[in-house]
This record gives C-alpha cells, sequence and structure tokens, in this order.
C-alpha cells in the first residue's frame, strides 16, 4: 500500500459582502427546508450490499510474492563467544545476506481465461530483492502460480495472467460519471484477511496526491483501505469497477478513512494495452515543473494555483525544441487549464507520442502560445537518472561546499543567505558539472530567516534572483539590493540541488 502525504487541498473563501443582505446568487440558504428532499433510492439499488458482494467476491483475488532480499547481517556482537563455541565463527560478519521475504495485495479478475490487474507495487520487489513467485489465490482458496503480462509504474498497474479457464470475472464501469456522495464498496485483503469487504462512499474526485506521477488525479474514499488492498477493486452500486485502490494517507498506516483509487477511466487504456501485448506510451515535453503556489504567484504577478513553472528544460528534449523556457508558466494544454486538479504532467501524459500540444503560456507576465510536438515519456528510471544527472561527484559526505571565501553583504543582511563562489573544486565536491550549472553557492542560512522555513540549505547553487541570473557573490548582493530598492518583500530565487534537480523558491526579505 502506498501512502499519500502530500495532499493538495483547496479552500474557496467568499468575499466579503458591503451590506448586510444576502448576495442576490444566494436569496435562501442551501439547506432551506424543503429545498433538499430525502433521496429515494436508485431504481434496483439493494437495501444491503449482500447479494451484490455475493456475486462480486468470487473474482476478487489474493496476491502473494516470494522474494529473495539481501539485508546486513549487522555484525554479531556475541561472534568471539558464540561462533567459536558453535562451530560458526565468521558467518555473522555485517556482509550482506539474502533472506526470504513476501508482499500481500489484492488484485481482480477480467476476464474468464485468467487476466488480473492489480497495482504494480504489489508485484514489484522491494529494495535490493528479486521476485520469485507470483501466486493467486481465488475465493474458493484455489492457487494458480501468475506471470507478470504487463507493468507500469507510472501508472501503478499491472496485468498478470493464470492458466485457467471459465473463472468468474468483473467489467469496468464509467468513472467520470461518479459524483462526491455515491455509495462505493471495496473488496479485498487487507492484512492478509482474505474476502473483506468495506463501504464507504466517494469523498472527493480528481484528488491530487503528490504521488501519482504522470497519473496523479484519484478517487478519494473513506470505505476502508488498509494494507493489502492495494490492486483491489472500487464498485459501484451496480457492480462496476470504477477505480482500482491504491493510495492511503495514514499516519499510523492503518486506515483512517481517507484512501484512494486510481480511476477506471484513466486505468482501462492502459490495461487494455498490456492484455494486447503493447506498450504503454505517453506523451512527454521533457521539462521539470512545480505548481505555482501563493508565494511564488505573488512575485510573478500571477493568480495563485493557475498554471506550473517550468523549472528545469531537458536539452534536445520536445520542450526546447519547441521552444520553452526556464521561467515560463505553462497555464493550459490544448485548451485544458493546468491548475491543482489537473496537473501539467496528466494532461500531457494524455497527449500521445508524436501528437501536438497547444501550450498556453505566461512569459515574462505575457500570455504566448507555445506548440510543442510531444515525445514518448521514458520510464521512472530514466526519468530519475535525467534529473541527477547519473553524476555521483567525488561527495565528502555533508553535502556542502568545502572551500571558498564567503562574501557577507545583502544576502546576508536581507535574505539570511550565505554564499560564495561556485568553484570546479566546489562543483566537483557537490556532484554537479560546473559547464551545465552555474551561480553561487550557500553556505550558509540564518534559521530565523524565511529562507530558512522554505528550504534553502547549504550547498544549494542559487543560479537567479527574479529571473536575472546571478554568477558571482556580487551580482548576488546587486540583485537582492536592487529587489529591495524596487520595493519588492519576495523575491523568486532558482536553485539547483545536487541529485535532486531544480526549484524554485519564494524568499521573503528579513523584515517584510
Amino acid at each position: 500500500m502506498r501512502y499519500a502525504y502530500a495532499i493538495t487541498t483547496a479552500l474557496l473563501l467568499g468575499g466579503a459582502a458591503t451590506t448586510v443582505l444576502s448576495p442576490s446568487y444566494a436569496q435562501n440558504a442551501q439547506n432551506e427546508p424543503g429545498t433538499i428532499s430525502a433521496a429515494a433510492p436508485k431504481a434496483g439499488a439493494p437495501m444491503s450490499f449482500a447479494d451484490m458482494v455475493a456475486k462480486l467476491q468470487p473474482a476478487v483475488v489474493n496476491i502473494s510474492t516470494k522474494q529473495k532480499v539481501q539485508v546486513s547481517s549487522g555484525g554479531n556482537p556475541f561472534g568471539d563467544l558464540f561462533g567459536g563455541l558453535l562451530g560458526q565463527q565468521g558467518q555473522d560478519d555485517g556482509q550482506p545476506i539474502t533472506r526470504e521475504g513476501q508482499s500481500l495485495g489484492s488484485g481482480f479478475i477480467v476476464s474468464p481465461d485468467g487476466y488480473i490487474v492489480t497495482n504494480a507495487h504489489v508485484i514489484t520487489a522491494a529494495a535490493k530483492g528479486k521476485i520469485e513467485s507470483i501466486t493467486v489465490t481465488l475465493f474458493n482458496r484455489k492457487e494458480y502460480v501468475a506471470k507478470v503480462i504487463g507493468s507500469d509504474t507510472a501508472s501503478d498497474l499491472a496485468v498478470l495472467k493464470v492458466d485457467a479457464t471459465n473463472l468468474p470475472y468483473v467489467k469496468f464501469g464509467d468513472s467520470t460519471k461518479a459524483r462526491v456522495g455515491d455509495w462505493v464498496i471495496a473488496i479485498g485483503e487487507p492484512f492478509g484477511l482474505g474476502g473483506t469487504v468495506t463501504a464507504g462512499i466517494v469523498s472527493a474526485l480528481n484528488r491530487v496526491t503528490g504521488q501519482g506521477g504522470a497519473y496523479d488525479r484519484f478517487i478519494q474514499t473513506d470505505a476502508a483501505i488498509n494494507k493489502g488492498n492495494s490492486g483491489g477493486p472500487m464498485f459501484d452500486l451496480n457492480g462496476n469497477v470504477i477505480g482500482i485502490n491504491s493510495q492511503i494517507y495514514s499516519p499510523s498506516e492503518g486506515s483512517v478513512g481517507i484512501g484512494f483509487a486510481i480511476p477506471a477511466a484513466s486505468a482501462k487504456p492502459i490495461i487494455d494495452t498490456m492484455i494486447k501485448g503493447g506498450k504503454v506510451q505517453r506523451g512527454y515535453l521533457g521539462i521539470g515543473r512545480q505548481p505555482v503556489d501563493e508565494d511564488i504567484a505573488g512575485t510573478l504577478g500571477l493568480p495563485k494555483d493557475r498554471g506550473e513553472i517550468v523549472n528545469r528544460v531537458e536539452p534536445g528534449g520536445p520542450g526546447e525544441k519547441a521552444g520553452l523556457k526556464q521561467g515560463d508558466v505553462i497555464v493550459a494544454v490544448n485548451g485544458q487549464e493546468v491548475n491543482p486538479e489537473q496537473t501539467l504532467p496528466y494532461l500531457v501524459a494524455n497527449v500521445p507520442p508524436g501528437g501536438t500540444a497547444k501550450l498556453g503560456v505566461i512569459r515574462d507576465g505575457k500570455p504566448i502560445t507555445v506548440t510543442a510536438v510531444v515525445g514518448n515519456r521514458p520510464s521512472e528510471e530514466e526519468l530519475a537518472n535525467s534529473i541527477t544527472g547519473g553524476n555521483d561527484g567525488d561527495d565528502d559526505g555533508d553535502g556542502a561546499p568545502g572551500n571558498g571565501a564567503p562574501e557577507l553583504h545583502a544576502g546576508v543582511n536581507l535574505l539570511g543567505v550565505q554564499v560564495t563562489a561556485l568553484t570546479p573544486q566546489i562543483a566537483n565536491t557537490l556532484g554537479v558539472n560546473p559547464s551545465q550549472v552555474s551561480g553561487v553557492v550557500v553556505t550558509g542560512v540564518d534559521m530565523s530567516s524565511d529562507a530558512a522555513a522554505k528550504g534553502l540549505q547549504r550547498g544549494d547553487i542559487i543560479s537567479s534572483i527574479n529571473r536575472v541570473p546571478v554568477r558571482t557573490p556580487t551580482q548576488f548582493d546587486a540583485q537582492v539590493r536592487a529587489a529591495k530598492a524596487a520595493g519588492k518583500t519576495t523575491l523568486l530565487i532558482y536553485i539547483t540541488r545536487a541529485r535532486q534537480g531544480s526549484l524554485y523558491f519564494a524568499v521573503k526579505l528579513k523584515g517584510s
């Protein structure tokens, strides 16, 4: 089960009225007596879930894996004493050893000839591990050895196949018709407790958790979902699969009534492609991006939560070929607005590779249109390597520059940040290529400053302030002073962090 801790929420605040009278658009209270009538169940809706569950349960399966996992033995503190006595001296010396592990999850059968849908993370080996076998156990306790037909990390979906016929199966429904407040049922194997049924409602739609990559758009439910429910189906009252349970939000690792399911509308095309033996492809621009939060929006003079700012452009990628630049704010893709519920990766991923994406862009405060021919999104591993650059450098372990005399001027007095020049030696220490990254290196941060609160740290490389390049501490100092003289209270700072990529930070001047 994945855990989603980065939850985006939107609070809609009404404006203050100039009189004590109700606004014209709200003459009556939303819950005025007589305006809401008790909704009768839809035709065919069950008084109990029991009959429906009896039909659906046989199509839900338990999925277990056996893995070989390398772990550190940690050394034997009694090795000299007991090792000698037992004839095992030297066998527990802290070297990696191989253990057998297992994982448990859920899935559901989508065809009578044995195709089964689950989450990719259910059948993914632990770090330094290897999947040895996958076993599917039906509701009647019959077991089958399964083979992997396809697995897609980006969408967290996988398809398995067992050698069987005439199996009970279920079909997908239309998740786009789901409404907040609709009843839903989850069936799965939480904590290995087979055939567990929970019921709840759709709590939210199009929820962004920060854990879903290109498909970060989930159905939220309060139906109890726990470890082991991953990959299991979410049903509507017609018995159709409208979601695949994938994540929970939980400080305790147990259900607190906040679970997330991959919508059927997103999942089914990917599953169909894998079953047909095709390769899952999705659009890709070759850029790094981050949301335009309130602070960044303030520095750019833009509305918050509209668009995403480009913080990196991959050389030779589709974005660079189209003319996108670092600092561009992309506000729309093919006429669809970019916002917290409809992220840029989600919109671009749904453009077929080779297709055209017309991007609404704000550049230097002016709207322009950029037309890009999207590429094919690389694997998650390839994307991670492109961000880090695959360069480990010669790190001294503390992630901070070890040489260079800091220049203490306005940066410390006004921003709370101490910097030094980026020399080849420091670049090598940080593990960055000085021919690709330029700027000044943070050598200290005033812990009482907004810079510290926002997360700036030693070893960050500052390349620009308010989109003006800074290459030396003197230029850094000048831009901070210029911003202060212009009456600005917040600076837009662009940084590169070794092995993590590039980010924008909106940082308030001290005393602002």
